[in-house]
């Protein structure tokens, strides 16, 4: 019962706006139904444990003493996310209120790189990344990283396959300098589609979260939840046949969406197959997504050809998940909101022609803000998300 009482305190001085009148211990009980003896208690222990701060607050003229503000710290506590992409990596910190603090970024070809060297230099990164954060103030109290891979419910940290990085049955603990602070492996999509979920203004609670870099993957969110399916397997659209009998897949099967809407399939289409970036790819390698983005902008009539049959290709997957699942929303995340204004168009397109049986409109499907820092966001916040439900999680003093 304490651990949902101190949980229901942060969080209702989490959700009070900093702008408006300043939030006692008395607001806090008004609030949340107890009665004052009771959230002074946990006010104490929240400060103690470094997620509150309570400063004195300006006279207001009226007679009696200055009132105490509480405000959710913005020092301590916090929570660091990492991310592993075909061609960067990635790290950030945020604070206790979510506010990303720290930012790093480093290109890097990892595809067919040996496991122990990418994430020995991941490592290196959150070092760096934990370091800026100390001297913020701040203290990671946990570690998620995102990768472009399957990873299962069970076993725990264990990256059961990540293609476009060559990776199988990869325990990531066994390749971290320090096991005991090893990050805990989670699909970039999933964590990509949380981060839509916990930053937009107005997110739907049940809604299909697309992204794309040298894959396609996609995540669904029920309820404000990611489905992770019977063994964590779920989201693999990228491999739904959009043309059974097409184009030979890198799966092993036929007509898979990813030769038709993923990144090489767009640069080849648009007579750009020599800027993908592939396997060997050196870290200096042009951004192909800006290179896309600039052509198409441009007018280039090949560019704007192949971003229209993969936003086609894209509205046929789609059509699928909308029949099935019946979302809210439809979201275009990592490098497809980058290319949104060339590909929603058809993507739309598709939609309106084959979503015949149930209500749609064409404002249900949009593109994120965040674009390719969701996954590392996501990561990062999943720690504070953890806190804030459980704040017996962080130390006292």
């Amino acid at each position: 019962m304490r651990r949902r009482n101190l949980s229901v305190v942060l969080g209702t001085v989490a959700a009070h706006n900093p702008l408006s009148r300043p939030l006692s211990r008395a607001d806090v009980a008004a609030r949340v139904g107890l009665t004052r003896a009771a959230v002074s208690s946990l006010v104490d222990e929240l400060i103690g444990r470094g997620a509150l701060t309570e400063t004195d607050t300006a006279p207001d003229g009226r007679v009696g003493r200055p009132g105490r503000a509480l405000s959710v710290s913005d020092r301590g506590p916090a929570g660091l996310g990492l991310e592993i992409g075909v061609m960067h990596l990635g790290a950030c910190v945020v604070d206790l209120r979510g506010e990303p603090r720290v930012w790093r970024r480093a290109e890097r070809s990892n595809a067919g790189r040996p496991v122990g060297q990418v994430l020995a230099e991941v490592a290196a990164l959150a070092a760096d990344a934990e370091a800026e954060a100390r001297d913020l103030g701040l203290r990671v109290e946990g570690r998620v990283l995102a990768v472009p891979g399957v990873v299962p419910n069970e076993p725990a940290g264990q990256v059961d396959r990540a293609p476009n990085l060559g990776w199988h049955t990869v325990r990531v603990a066994d390749h971290w300098p320090d096991p005991d602070t090893a990050p805990e492996p989670e699909n970039e999509a999933n964590l990509g589609a949380l981060a839509e979920y916990w930053n937009a203004e107005q997110a739907a609670e049940t809604f299909v979260h697309v992204s794309a870099d040298a894959g396609i993957g996609a995540a669904l969110v029920i309820d404000g939840q990611v489905f992770r399916g019977a063994r964590g397997f779920a989201g693999e659209l990228g491999h739904i046949p959009v043309h059974p009998d097409g184009l030979r897949c890198v799966c092993g099967a036929r007509g898979c969406l990813e030769q038709y809407a993923g990144q090489a399939a767009v640069l080849r289409e648009a007579g750009l197959a020599q800027h993908d970036p592939g396997p060997a790819a050196p870290a200096e390698a042009g951004d192909p997504v800006a290179l896309l983005a600039e052509r198409a902008g441009a007018g280039h009539p090949p560019t704007l050809a192949a971003l229209d049959r993969a936003g086609r290709a894209l509205g046929l997957a789609l059509t699928s998940a909308v029949d099935l699942i019946d979302p809210d929303g439809l979201v275009l995340g990592g490098t497809y909101a980058e290319l949104a204004a060339w590909l929603l168009p058809s993507v739309r397109a598709e939609l309106t022609d084959r979503v015949t049986v149930r209500p749609w409109a064409p404002e249900a499907l949009r593109s994120s803000a965040l674009g390719r820092r969701g996954p590392v966001l996501g990561a990062a916040q999943t720690t504070i998300r953890r806190i804030m439900a459980d704040p017996t999680l962080l130390s006292v003093g």
